[in-house]
């Protein structure tokens, strides 16, 4: 069925057999919206310290359990940064400027 169709003159929307040069804008820089190893670390880390001086806030409990807590939330931060930085979090876009041409 296809070889009918090719050679009628059909072309399917794969064929390349075109001579138009297309000129397309580069690539946007990807975008996840944070959906990376050092994101999801950092939240998760984020949202433990911050449960964990909750349950530091209640009467009766020990001042110490709310500290701890805020130390699960810089460390949680700390390591976001690092594992951003080892390549692990959303690549930065690179400005690429081509000279234009008339």
């Amino acid at each position: 069925m296809t070889s009918l169709l090719v050679t009628k003159g059909f072309h399917s929307m794969t064929d390349n057999r075109t001579s138009e040069v297309a000129y397309l804008p580069p690539a946007a820089p990807p975008t996840n919206h944070g959906h990376t190893v050092a994101a999801w670390t950092a939240m998760i880390g984020i949202m433990l310290g911050v449960a964990i001086g909750a349950v530091g806030m209640l009467p009766g409990v020990a001042d110490v359990v709310l500290w701890i807590g805020v130390v699960v939330v810089v460390g949680a931060l700390i390591g976001g940064v690092v594992l951003r930085s080892l390549g692990y979090g959303q690549p930065k876009a690179s400005v690429r400027r081509e000279p234009a041409t008339r």
